[in-house]
């Protein structure tokens, strides 16, 4: 512990001298060699939620992988300040975890974030510390559920065995492991950023515990890339010497978010230099981005409830494509590996249905050369959380006696998405045992408050079937009738 207090004086003097007030000009951010398929992306609390967002919304730029500390699914709030104060924070019960999933595989479907094909190979490291009472263990838990829709559970790390506050955790610096309070890092003697980082990439060389060279630390012109939207007119990296502008090698890049209150106006310079990633990064070549909110933020937060945009977990959001092009801008330098360009695949043939039941109907297809999986649409909506490897695929939870049509796309080994297929159509059984469905005319509003609906990105969707029933508010209104537990769709009774 005089270890720890020493160490955290001597960076308390060093920040007075580089903190806030430095009188260096800031630069823009420089083109490196970077390697673009080794990006990755962590954060805590806002920051996690935020880490969440770009990992899903870019998922062809974050495929490598992402880490969460105290954090929660993507969209969690639905554009809610209430939802992400109450449900995404202290009472995880509330969270409809199959509900943000259907939102994830429709926006993709629409093209407003990247497609979850680009998830199934990405590695994730969650963290909740047990005696976290801002972000709940049961929200990281629900983002563990969200993320068994897009990840396989062999790619998946979990750690919520210690007990910590709210904090980043280190294994030498910071407040008392149960403390909570600025500058929100915490000693719990756990290299949490070596952790996440080894999981993230596999086996790194082992850190270094000296002293890291001033100059490998760039505070950058972030105004560039956004003014205003809640953040801040600088950012920071860190550039091992390897890494810098006409360096050897040919770099990783890892993007940190910090927390609320924890921008460089509040902390200084604290989660820039003392959370443990830049050891890392300095012995294995990776560069660390970290973009900086600013104080007319809410509590200097990420914007992950919609306080700036009501687009804010989109790739349109503001705070989102600013992030993206500075990551565009940082891994522009030569000779950097790229992603393959996507094959144009064609559209799959032969697309035909069968084996109705009243709720569930199989679609099969012709293969496709070249594709590495399939994605199947309903009505338009993407019905298949995980890619489809098969030629064939049940869709369930239909209505009876209901006519669909469904169409299918061939995506490539990066998930992207080639031609529609034509559309086959088939008509679901009667319902067993006679009964008769039930109908409820009422607007939109009352739909949600009833649970007959939800509300996502200001329009309403009928709880099961998705589909949009328009506006959220008590103006539209719509019969929905129900036809099975959890499942409706719009129409009437006979």
């Amino acid at each position: 512990m005089a270890f720890n207090f020493i160490r955290a004086a001597a960076a308390g003097a060093a920040m007075a001298l580089c903190g806030v007030g430095s009188v260096h000009a800031a630069v823009n951010l420089p083109a490196l060699k970077i390697d673009k398929t080794q990006t990755t992306v962590s954060g805590l609390s806002s920051g996690g939620f935020m880490a969440v967002q770009l990992h899903v919304a870019y998922s062809a730029t974050f495929a490598k992988g992402a880490g969460v500390v105290a954090g929660g699914p993507f969209y969690c709030a639905e554009g809610s300040i209430v939802n992400a104060t109450g449900r995404c924070m202290a009472s995880p019960a509330g969270i409809p975890t199959s509900t943000l999933v259907s939102t994830t595989n429709t926006w993709a479907s629409q093209g407003v974030i990247d497609p979850v094909a680009n998830l199934q190979n990405s590695k994730v490291y969650l963290f909740s510390g047990t005696l976290d009472s801002v972000v709940k263990t049961g929200v990281m838990d629900a983002l563990r559920t969200y993320y068994n829709s897009f990840v396989p559970a062999a790619n998946v790390v979990y750690k919520k065995d210690i007990a910590a506050e709210h904090a980043m955790v280190t294994d030498d610096y910071g407040n008392a492991c149960s403390t909570k309070g600025a500058p929100y890092i915490s000693d719990c003697n756990f290299d949490l950023a070596g952790a996440m980082l080894q999981h993230l990439y596999g086996t790194l060389n082992a850190r270094n515990n000296a002293t890291l060279p001033t100059g490998n630390y760039i505070e950058f012109n972030q105004s560039e890339f956004i003014t205003n939207h809640g953040m801040a007119t600088t950012g920071w990296a860190y550039v091992p010497q390897a890494c810098q502008a006409g360096g050897t090698a040919t770099c990783k890049l890892h993007v940190v978010l910090h927390g609320c209150k924890q921008n460089i106006s509040d902390v200084q310079q604290q989660y820039v230099r003392n959370t443990g990633y830049n050891r890392w990064a300095d012995t294995n070549n990776i560069v660390m981005l970290y973009p900086q909110t600013s104080t007319a933020a809410t509590n200097s937060c990420w914007d992950w409830w919609g306080y700036d945009s009501a687009n804010y977990s989109k790739k349109s959001g503001p705070q989102m494509a600013a992030i993206k092009a500075m990551v565009d801008r940082v891994s522009s330098g030569t000779g950097g590996t790229t992603p393959p360009d996507p094959v144009a695949l064609p559209a799959p043939t032969g697309v035909s249905t069968s084996g109705a039941t009243a709720s569930s109907m199989a679609i099969g297809w012709a293969a496709v050369t070249g594709a590495a999986s399939y994605n199947v649409y309903r009505n338009a909506n993407k019905v298949n959380a995980l890619p489809v490897t098969a030629t064939s695929y049940t869709d369930t939870g239909l209505a009876a006696s209901t006519t669909y049509s469904w169409t299918v796309r061939a995506a490539d080994a990066n998930g992207a998405e080639g031609a529609t297929s034509a559309a086959a159509s088939g008509t679901t059984l009667a319902a067993s045992g006679g009964g008769t469905a039930t109908c409820t005319t009422a607007s939109n509003y009352a739909h949600t408050l009833a649970g007959r609906a939800y509300a996502a990105g200001g329009y309403t969707y009928a709880l099961g079937s998705n589909q949009n029933m328009g506006l959220w508010n008590v103006f539209v209104t719509n019969t929905l009738k129900q036809t099975s537990t959890n499942y409706y769709v719009i129409g009437t009774c006979p």
